[in-house]
């Protein structure tokens, strides 16, 4: 049954004495708001949901006017309508106090012990719409960072076949340009379809005690070549044989991106350090850089997808924009937490904080 067919059997058996009783049982059964208004606006039931949402001044809302409550005229206007004609209406609203919420209101009439009253349902679409919201952000991030190599590569096959085929001096400089904006598309659509995994919840972990030195001392060796191009020192910080409890790939996942970042955005000349510190229940990896540092501004936001402090420099180096978020996620999945604490001019220390077993 439907929450308008219970309102509909209440309204049957309204000239009962157990009317309010059934009315306020019923309201009970949904998780929705459900505000209940005679003809003055005075609110004359409601229940815990409504309760929890709009009571946030003193806890109570029976005997309350409407406008007391939530002050929205729009909301007003239909509660009225409904009272005074019996009419129904749907409502959008949006209230910022305490936090902002958005609800869909359906508002219809009721007769009980022979008055007209009005029952708005609201309908809290928040997550909905923040979800929405990410998602079209997604889709156009996804289609921003697509077009650029795309359009490269556009650009370039139609040189080609404009006869630059035959210019020896240019046309496998051409054919590397289009091989790289390719290997860009393939590495971004490997990391969209690494994120979704990982945010679907499709990746199961296989936790083990890891030796934390090989693992650095091997994503050191994999990413050797990069750090020389700059002079950028690699060096770690902890014990022989230090271990953490963790999925062994997927740990090799966080660092190596964390480790790859510090190389492409630090100085030349640089350093890039890894260290492990162990506390009461949680073992944290640190991987901190020289290099320019990351602007207050950017912290908050540096672990969304596709963000990017510095955009024209993460293209330059290769970033997709997603391997802090993949990070982030993959952190979260084994019950920890990643963070970062930097300044300009001082450099960017990353941690990856995991339960200790």
């Amino acid at each position: 049954m439907t929450f308008s067919e219970n309102l509909n059997s209440v309204s049957a058996v309204s000239g009962s004495s157990s009317a309010r009783s059934v009315l306020q049982a019923v309201l009970e059964t949904t998780r929705e708001g459900v505000l209940i208004v005679e003809g003055s606006t005075r609110i004359s039931a409601a229940n815990r949901a409504a309760g929890k949402a709009f009571a946030w001044q003193d806890g109570t809302l029976i005997g309350k006017r409407l406008s007391e409550v939530i002050r929205n005229p729009a909301l007003h206007e239909g509660f009225q309508k409904s009272v005074q004609f019996g009419t129904s209406s749907d409502i959008r609203i949006e209230l910022t106090d305490p936090e902002k919420h958005i609800f869909d209101v359906h508002i219809a009439p009721i007769e009980m012990d022979g008055r007209r009253y009005a029952v708005g349902v609201f309908y809290d679409v928040t997550q909905i719409e923040r979800l929405e919201r990410v998602r079209q952000e997604f889709l156009s991030n996804i289609s921003h960072e697509l077009r650029t190599p795309l359009t490269s590569i556009m650009a370039f096959v139609e040189t080609l076949e404009d006869g630059a085929i035959d210019d020896k001096d240019n046309n496998r400089r051409f054919l590397g340009v289009i091989r790289r904006n390719a290997e860009r598309m393939h590495v971004l659509i490997s990391d969209i379809l690494e994120l979704s995994s990982i945010e679907s919840g499709n990746i199961a972990l296989e936790c083990k005690y890891v030796n934390v030195p090989n693992l650095v001392n091997e994503i050191f060796s994999s990413l050797a070549s990069s750090a020389a191009a700059r002079n950028i020192s690699l060096n770690t910080e902890m014990e022989n044989g230090a271990r953490v409890f963790a999925d062994p790939a997927r740990l090799d996942q966080m660092l190596t991106n964390l480790i790859d970042n510090a190389i492409k955005f630090n100085r030349d000349n640089g350093r890039v350090t890894v260290r492990l510190v162990r506390r009461e229940k949680t073992d944290v990896l640190f991987v901190v850089d020289s290099g320019e540092g990351i602007s207050p501004e950017h912290l908050q936001r540096i672990f969304e997808r596709f963000y990017r402090a510095d955009r024209s420099r993460a293209r330059e180096v290769g970033g997709t924009g997603l391997g802090l978020a993949i990070v982030k996620h993959l952190a979260r999945l084994h019950g920890g937490e990643i963070s970062v604490k930097s300044a300009l001019g001082s450099g960017a220390a990353f941690s990856i904080e995991l339960p200790a077993s």
